[in-house]
């Protein structure tokens, strides 16, 4: 094997060549301050994953919410009222005026009496033929049909979770159509307690939805 002068084999020379190619980047000026740098910031995120892990989103599950008064027979009064724009011992007191149809179906003249008895209360709220007939059929449901309930949007929302510990929770659909509060909850976590607020309006998108939810027993 033939040296070189210094005494070093070639194979010497090549290693220290390679070491050379690694180390002379770092020397580069700005460039050992970069790989610093990057080499700090996948520490920080290395440390960071198990905070990340301890937090998690858990849907929540409403249910109900659709309960009436029993003077309404079933009827949302407190949607229908909301929607029309009146207190709802107002429309309580103008339907008390109305005779429903024996068979579900009225005659074109019990429909006429009805409409009448309706708008000598609503009118002078200002109320019209129009806005009456589109809410009244707006919320109209056939139990006979098969349907449970009026139209309705379900709401949705997430809880976020920490340590076991529900440190928030967020409203993403407030949904509509609610007459009463509903049972939220969140699965997994029996002991935590959310109590819905619900708000009512003339927009039937936002009529009957739930604007607040408020926690306790969060452990």
């Amino acid at each position: 094997m033939s040296l070189d002068p210094a005494g070093s084999s070639p194979r010497d020379q090549r290693s220290c060549e390679a070491r050379r190619s690694i180390i002379r980047p770092l020397c580069q000026p700005g460039r050992g301050m970069f790989v610093y740098l990057s080499m700090r910031l996948m520490l920080l995120a290395a440390l960071a994953l198990p905070l990340v892990a301890q937090m998690q989103r858990i849907d929540l599950v409403f249910t109900g919410g659709h309960e009436t008064d029993p003077r309404d027979h079933g009827r949302p009064d407190v949607l229908i009222a909301a929607a029309m724009g009146v207190p709802t011992e107002v429309f309580r007191e103008a339907f008390s005026h109305v005779t429903p149809a024996r068979e579900g179906h009225p005659s074109p003249e019990e429909a006429q009496r009805n409409k009448a008895a309706l708008l000598r209360t609503l009118g002078p709220h200002g109320l019209t033929n129009e806005r009456i007939d589109e809410v009244s059929n707006y919320y109209r449901y056939n139990r006979r049909a098969g349907q449970e309930v009026w139209r309705s949007t379900p709401a949705t929302g997430y809880a976020t979770v920490k340590d076991g510990v529900v440190t928030g929770v967020t409203i993403t659909d407030p949904g509509s159509g609610y007459s009463s509060e509903p049972t939220v909850s969140v699965p997994g976590m029996p002991q935590v307690r959310l109590a819905a607020k619900l708000a009512f309006g003339k927009e039937f998108s936002r009529n009957g939805s739930i604007v607040e939810l408020a926690v306790s027993g969060a452990k």
